[in-house]
Parts: C-alpha cells; structure tokens; sequence
C-alpha cells in the first residue's frame, strides 16, 4: 500500500521546555486574559512562571509526587492553564475531566487514573467532586480555584499558592526549573480519557513527547504571530483545545477566555482577535444564522446576499487556483465585500486571518461561503490518539472538502476497507490499563488503525468518508456513508442542529431531525408564532412543510439509494445531559437509535 509523509519530523521535545522557551521569549504582560469584573485583565508571562512554580510547590507540599496523577475539573480559565503547567513541569501527569460529566461519569477516569488531588473550578464543582469522594478510592484532596474554600473542597488554589510561596526560594526555583527541564520526550505528560459514543471512555497515555512534536509540526503549518491574540472556548478538557493553545502560547499567541458559550460572539467584537480554534457546529450555526437572516428579511437583502454570495463563490474559486480576480470580477468582489461581506467579518471582531476547524467534517459549502467572506477555516484532522491535528490545511494551499496534508514526521496510509492509518511521533503509547484495546489499536510497527475512512488526492490531501462504524449497507447492497450526507443537509437548512441518517438492512434510507432552538425561535418569531414552544412548533404543519422543502433540496443533489424517502422531527434538541451528546458534542449514534428505535421503525411502516 502506499504511504505518504508529511516531511522529516520535528526535534524531540518536551512540554515542560515548550513552557520555559516561550516565558523567555516572550515575556509579555498579556501571556493570558479573562474578564473579571466586567473588565479584560491580563496575566504576565513571568506571573504565570511564579503561579505555576508556586503552585508545583503546594502539591509537593501536599505530598504529591514525581508520576502522580492530578485531575483538572474546570471550565476554561486560567487557573487551568497554571494548574496545569505545575504538573507538567514537575513531572507529574494530569488527568483532564469534563466539567459537563454528570457526578456518577467522573467516578471511572478519576480512579482508572489514580488521581490523588483534584482541581475544581467552581463550588459547582466541588460540590459534584464531593457528592461521590466516598466512590474515589485514590483521591485525597480537593482543591477548589474559587475562595472561600466552598463545600466540598479541601483547600483553594489561593491557599495552595501560598503555601508554596514559602519554599520559593531563587534556589528551588532553579532546582525545579532544571528538574523540569530533565523531564524526557518519553515521560508520560496526560491521561486523556475519550468521550467515547460507546462503552466507558478510554485512557489515551499521551507522553510529553507526543504533545510537543504536535506543536512543534502544527507551528511549522499555521502562520502565527506574536503578539495575536486568540479567543479560547473549546473545553481544555479536549485535546484539540488543549493542545492548540499550547501552540498559541508557544508563538507568544494571548489567549483570552472566553466567559462562555453564550458569550463567545459578543466576545470576538470586543477582543478582535486574529485567530480561534472552532468546531464544526459552530460555523454550521453562524452559517445558519446569517443566511436566515438575510434571506428571512426578503426583498433587496434577500437578493443582495444572494448576489454577494455568488460573487464570492467564483472569487474564491480563482483564489484556490492561485489567480487573483480582474476586471468585472474584482469590481463585483468588492462591492459585495463592503455591502455584505464586510459585516459578517465586523460581528466577528473584523480581524480575524483566520480560524481552524476539527473534530468533525465541515460541509464544503458552509467552508467556502467563509473563504468567499474573507474568513478562511483551515480543516484539520486527528484524534486523542495523535495528541491532536495530524494533518491540515495551510492559508495558501487548502482544499475545501479536505482535512490538508500530513503534518511533518507524520505517515499515512489506507489500510483494508480504506481505514486511515496513521504513524508518526505524535502517535499516543495506548490505552491505560488496557493492552487488548491498545493491542487493537496500534499495530506491532507503530501504525495508528483511525477507524476512519478516507482517500487521498494527488497532491495528498485527505478526504475523510466517515467513521467505518458508521457506514450501513442497504439492503440492496448499497453502502451509505451518513456523515456527508448528514453536513450536507446542515449546509442546505439554516435551521438544522442535528440530521441523522439510518437504512442498515433496509431498503430505503430514513433521517431523525432536529433544529436550532435559537433559529427556530426566530422563524416563530417572523412568522407569527412567537412564544411557541419548541415541541409544538416541531409538529405544526408549517415547520414540517418548511423542513420538507430541504429534504427535498437534499435529495435532488444526492444518488437514488442515498436519498431520504422518510423522515421526522424529534421533539427536542441532542444534549450532553440526555447523553445523547458526548461533551464533545458528538452524537452518540448508537444512543440515539436504541431511544427513538421505535420511531425509527414507524418510517419503514
């Protein structure tokens, strides 16, 4: 079979000389930011060194050890990022958990980890953390990073960093600076457990050097500067954030925090930032959102925005052959910039160069609607299980529909049924306390089996078909790969949150439906229905009609044995707490199937 490469590999590193390096270099007042107060405040880089430090003494102090395990139960701040760096920097591995899990969820990580002090961010927190202590046969204390130490807690960070304030001497300082820096490229960094959509989720042993070749390979793709500054929102938890904003921090990139989920757009035109790590459903809502608006007002705006997109589409066509549009063409491309386009980039601060997608496919219409706005997304591709990106797209050679081209020191291949497989230094050691899984896993030779299908180009770039335990056969032999069908229909409908496709062993395919509460809420609104709640809008006659007409827009772009012949509206949106949503916000398919399985079964009545 044929292997592509992505270019010699990265110098073997380490995380805790990632952070040293980039202190030195940098030295900023803005190494971080978070609104406190209504107010942005900055953290200094050399107030990070002094927090991490001291709080790396709390835990000595606390008794916890070089190879210990120590969990993070936060929110993104940036108390995370200096627990964290503590850790990372004395040897010790930390151990991420959702802040989403319901209290029964964080029972299975924390002790298949070991972990003897947890971080919490909120009393929240602490109070989950508490309600199931008498479950966590390894953990010995809790510390909460809000004051006063709420229930449930043992102690805050604030009294954690003063108790290591006292064995802060210059002397120590630099006993743990090059205790640090001793730390080798094979030393465990972090336990990450996946959020899995079956079974109990899986320890990914993520050593220093795997995370740090990543960076290092992802710096060498992405056109980052220092002095940028990126919104961060995606849960830390997630290796994607978590990983990308080691890359920031490394480019001497500020990292502000978003407040919330809520809040992230309202954030962006305060901050202005030049670049963000986003998901797909993000850009599928924004998307929506847009289009809803414009094409909901009717009239000239309606048909001006229809202009403007078409403009863009052909201008960003010529782009992606290398051209540059002349004439007629660039005329057009500028008016529809400063009538249309402009505003769109405005809403998101209006300097944004560009932004990086993962974690799911994102539809190539939505990506080049955002290019042809002067917002470029740059599809990537990896797992837990490569400590991250594998591949990617760069800003001047990508291809809409493809996760780019194998990051340097990385290999890849098709193996049977076209199953990405992937070797490489970011590749993971296995799965903790679980040699059969890993066994399964990871080839005798180092080969990653993804579980993904895919195909490369000539020019290498991958094109990811779906999840292989996703894939069905109807029952006239026809094989089906959901996820493209599924980002195409969010591409068509403004008013899409999930679409799921079914037809194993049948003989025609069937899709559950869910939409947006926010945008549904504003068509009830324009359309006098204002009020109305969700379940009874989802079975009124017009919103079924309106659906029915981009189904039927689906299906006319789709192959005969693809197309959706029957289908319905669930009555709620997914969620992490139905579990029908992992806190990484992937469906969980399986779960969805066996709770609607009658439903499903009423469409093949």
């Amino acid at each position: 079979m044929t292997t592509l490469s992505g270019g010699p590999a990265v110098p073997s590193s380490t995380l805790a000389a990632l952070f040293f390096e980039a202190i030195e270099r940098h030295d900023r007042p803005n190494a971080y930011q978070v609104k406190r107060d209504g107010v942005w405040q900055p953290l200094a880089h050399a107030d990070v060194l002094e927090r991490a430090r001291r709080i790396a003494f709390g835990l000595e102090a606390l008794g916890v050890d070089r190879g210990d395990r120590v969990g993070l139960m936060s929110e993104n701040r940036p108390e995370w990022a200096l627990a964290d760096w503590a850790c990372l920097c004395s040897g010790v591995t930390d151990v991420p958990i959702y802040p989403t899990l319901p209290a029964e969820q964080i029972i299975h990580p924390l002790n298949d980890a070991g972990v003897v002090v947890l971080f919490v961010s909120t009393p929240e927190q602490a109070a989950k953390a508490g309600s199931v202590r008498a479950n966590l046969g390894t953990l010995r204390t809790i510390i909460s990073f809000t004051e006063p130490v709420p229930p449930g807690a043992d102690y805050s960070l604030a009294e954690l960093e003063a108790a290591g304030a006292l064995l802060d001497t210059p002397e120590r300082a630099a006993a743990w600076k090059a205790t640090a820096l001793a730390i080798a490229p094979d030393d465990l960094a972090s336990l990450i457990y996946t959020s899995g959509t079956t079974g109990l989720p899986k320890g990914v042993m993520l050593s220093h050097g795997n995370i740090a070749s990543n960076c290092a390979a992802l710096r060498s793709r992405l056109d980052l500067r220092a002095g940028d500054l990126a919104l961060s929102f995606l849960p830390l938890s997630h290796i994607f954030e978590r990983t990308g904003d080691y890359v920031l921090f490394a480019a001497g990139v500020t990292i502000a925090y978003a407040e919330s989920a809520e809040t992230i757009s309202a954030n962006m035109e305060e901050l202005r930032p030049q670049l963000a790590l986003c998901v797909p459903r993000l850009f599928e809502k924004m998307y929506a959102r847009i289009v809803e608006g414009a094409l909901g007002a009717g009239g000239i705006r309606a048909r001006l925005f229809r202009w403007a997109r078409g403009i863009g589409e052909r201008t960003a066509a010529v782009r992606l052959r290398g051209g540059a549009p002349g004439g007629l063409l660039a005329f057009q491309s500028r008016v529809a910039d400063r009538l249309v386009f402009a505003r769109i980039r405005s809403r998101l601060g209006g300097q944004l160069r560009f932004l990086v997608s993962g974690g799911a496919p994102l539809a190539p219409a939505i990506n080049a609607f955002f290019h042809a706005a002067g917002l470029p997304i740059l599809e990537g591709y990896g797992l837990t299980e490569t400590a991250a990106g594998a591949f990617v797209n760069r800003v001047d050679d990508y291809r809409f529909g493809t996760v780019g081209v194998a990051l340097p020191g990385t290999e890849a291949r098709l193996g049977p049924n076209d199953e990405i497989e992937i070797r490489g230094p970011g590749v993971m050691d296995g799965y903790h306390n679980l040699p059969d899984e890993t066994a399964t896993t990871l080839t005798a030779d180092g080969w990653l089996r993804t579980g993904d299908q895919g195909s490369f180009d000539a020019t290498g770039h991958l094109t990811i078909t779906g999840r292989i335990k996703e894939l069905f056969k109807t029952s006239g032999g026809k094989y089906i790969a959901p996820p493209a069908i599924e980002a195409r229909f969010k591409a068509i409908c403004p008013y899409a949150s999930q679409f799921l496709v079914f037809g194993d062993q049948r003989n025609y395919c069937v899709a559950l439906i869910t939409l947006d509460p926010d945008a549904l809420a504003a068509w009830a609104e324009a359309n006098g229905q204002g009020g109305t709640a969700y379940a009874d809008l989802v079975a009124s006659a017009p919103v079924r009609e309106l659906v029915g007409r981009y189904v039927d827009e689906l299906n006319a772009g789709l192959n005969q044995w693809e197309t959706i012949k029957r289908w319905e509206l669930l009555d709620h949106d997914l969620s992490v707490e139905t579990g029908e949503l992992t806190p990484s916000m992937k469906v969980r398919r399986g779960v969805v199937e066996s709770t609607y399985k009658a439903t499903i079964d009423a469409l093949y009545t």
